[in-house]
This record gives C-alpha cells, structure tokens and sequence, in this order.
C-alpha cells in the first residue's frame, strides 16, 4: 500500500478551504526534502516544534507571574497552548488552514527566556544588537534546535513566528510586520485575546484586582468572566473577519484582514492598557523584576567570562561570544536561572524559593 496517498488526501481536503488560505501543498522550506507519507507540511511543522526541547522548556518559564509557587498559574507553556486552542477556533471558522495556524501558535513564543519579559528586556541590554523574543523563536526553530541544523520549517511558519508580536499601543498594531498568510494574522490577534484572558484571571487569583475593578467598558462590552470574555472575541473576530472566508468573493479581490469590531476593538484596548498600568508594570511588582533582571544580567556576564560553560546544546560555536552567551541563558527555564545564579553566588537568587 502506497501511504502516500494519506497525504495525497489531505491535501486535495484543503481545496475546500478558503481561496485565501494557505495550502501546504504550495509550502516552500530553505532545505528541499522528502515530504512525509501521512503529513502534510503544517503537520509536520507542528510535530517537529511540540517534540524540541526547547519546547518542553516552556513549562518553566515565566508568563506574568514569575517563578510561580502556586499551581494554577498560566505558565508560557499553557499559554501556547490556549493561543493553540484559539487560533485553531478562529482559523475553523474562517475556513482558513488551521495546521498551519496550530503550527505558529506552538512555536511563537519558543524563544523566550527565563522570567517573561523581564527576562527580554535584560538580555535585550545586554546583546549589543538587542534581544527580542519572536525573533528569538524563529532562531532557535531555525538554527538552533536539531544540534544546531535547525527544524528546516516552512517559510510560512517561521514568517508567522517572526511576525507574532504586537505594538503596546494597540492590539491591531503592527510593530514587526504583517504576517504573509491570514493564518499568521489569526495567530497574533489570537495571542493577545488569550494573554489578556488569563492574565486577568491570574491577576484576580493573585488578589491584585476583582472582576468590579475591570474598566466599565471592558464588563460592558467583554462580559464579566473569563468564559464570556472568549467568547465575545472569538465571535467577533470571526464575524468582523468574515470575508476572509471567500464567501462571495470574486477573483482579483483584494486579500482580506483577520480583524475586529469597533466596539470591540476599542474595548480590548483599554482592557490591555489597564493590565500594563495595574499589573504588568505595577510598582510593588517593580522589586522582584528586577531582581530577575538582574539575575539574567548576571548568568549572561559570567558566560562572557566563562565561554567554556556555554552548553554547546543551546548555542553555536562560530558565532560571536555576546550571541552566544544570550542564546544559552535565554535557553534557561526561570528555576534553572535562579538555581545556577545561586551556585555561583548572585545575590538576587540566594534565597529565591523554587
């Protein structure tokens, strides 16, 4: 039996797709290779991205709160994993190529390093040409995993990795570009609407807010749960999206946006702005950030110094010692940061229950 014809399938049920969406069958990599006999491209995409390491890595890595004690708070790996569920839901409705979308959501935040954003923004000081996350995540899909070969990915999935970040100013913003495929755009609002959700929902378990502390608007327009919230946006984003389904469109029309309503639109944006106001940049939350950042600052300075502890799995041995010395601590789960900071006597890890 010639399995081929699985994927053969599977291919030809992607012909019933919108005439906007992305076909695994038109999939480009940089390195030709034989296709799988039960796979298509996307598909294996994602399978490449869920068995790296670099992946598994995400269960010990900062969303908001860092180095969490308490179980039920969203780590960067059960973030993915919404961001997952999200864009698939999205992508189903919109009749858009929902491997793909699945593919770039696992993969968009894979370049993290230890303790979130603190953790960027200190590697971002401290790399000559700064640090940032999303292309951090296309590196390490791209060179780093596979003992440095890299995944060989599809272009179209290493585009909507790149792609994925978003501006502060504004949920739609484009602050990295426009992601090539309508599955790329799905992932980046996709993103936003799930770190938004459950980053409200571990700010409330926290005890930092209540649901009555949210702005009216938000409770108005969003609903007053974590559940309604969702489900208000996804439905909206589908129904604001709708042309990119193809229905009615004639050849030559003009590629459609993955967007939202006004209404919406506006109401997300003052949600988000009041999470950087009262817990993303909130003051009291000021010292342990710092304390992370400094720890970063730290692992990096002793790789500087020490570039024969440069664990050859997380960096490349020609390139420059700096990019080196970022790709192996950015590598660092947070209590694997705290741990090896204390070994080597950093005072802001000493202590740090893990």
């Amino acid at each position: 039996m010639d399995l081929h014809r699985v994927r053969h399938r599977i291919e030809q049920d992607e012909e019933r797709l919108s005439p906007f969406a992305a076909r695994s069958l038109n999939a480009t990599r940089s390195r030709p290779e034989e296709p799988s006999s039960v796979r298509a491209a996307f598909q294996r995409d994602r399978d490449r991205i869920i068995h790296t390491k670099a992946f598994r890595r995400l269960k010990h890595k900062t969303q908001v709160f860092i180095a969490p004690q308490q179980d039920h708070f969203v780590t960067r790996l059960t973030h993915t994993f919404e961001v997952a569920q999200v864009g698939r839901t999205i992508a189903r409705a919109l009749r858009l190529n929902e491997d793909l979308a699945e593919a770039i959501a696992l993969g968009h935040d894979i370049g993290h390093g230890p303790f979130g954003h603190a953790g960027e923004e200190a590697l971002a000081e401290c790399l000559p040409e700064g640090f940032r996350h999303n292309y951090q995540s296309e590196r390490v899909l791209d060179k780093l995993e596979h003992d440095g070969r890299g995944l060989n990915l599809t272009h179209e999935v290493l585009d909507g990795v790149r792609k994925s970040s978003k501006a502060r100013e504004d949920v739609l913003a484009e602050g990295w570009g426009i992601p090539e495929t309508l599955e790329g755009q799905v992932v980046k609002l996709a993103d936003a609407l799930a770190y938004l959700n459950h980053d409200v929902q571990d700010a409330i378990r926290a005890g930092l807010i209540g649901e009555d502390d949210l702005p009216a608007v938000s409770q108005r327009v969003l609903g007053r749960s974590h559940g309604e919230r969702l489900e208000v946006l996804v439905t909206d984003v589908v129904e604001s999206s709708w042309a990119v389904t193809g229905d009615g469109c004639e050849e030559g029309d003009q590629l459609p946006a993955v967007t939202m309503s006004p209404t919406v639109h506006g109401a997300v944006n003052e949600l988000r702005e009041y999470m950087f106001q009262n817990i993303y940049l909130l003051a009291e939350r000021r010292a342990e950030v710092e304390h992370a950042k400094n720890i970063v600052r730290f692992l990096f300075r002793h790789a500087i110094d020490h570039p024969e502890a440069i664990s050859p799995d997380y960096s490349l041995p020609d390139d420059p010692l700096p990019r080196r010395a970022a790709d192996f601590v950015s590598g660092m789960t947070d209590r694997y940061a705290i741990r090896l900071a204390a070994d080597l006597d950093c005072e802001d890890a000493i202590g740090w229950p893990l």
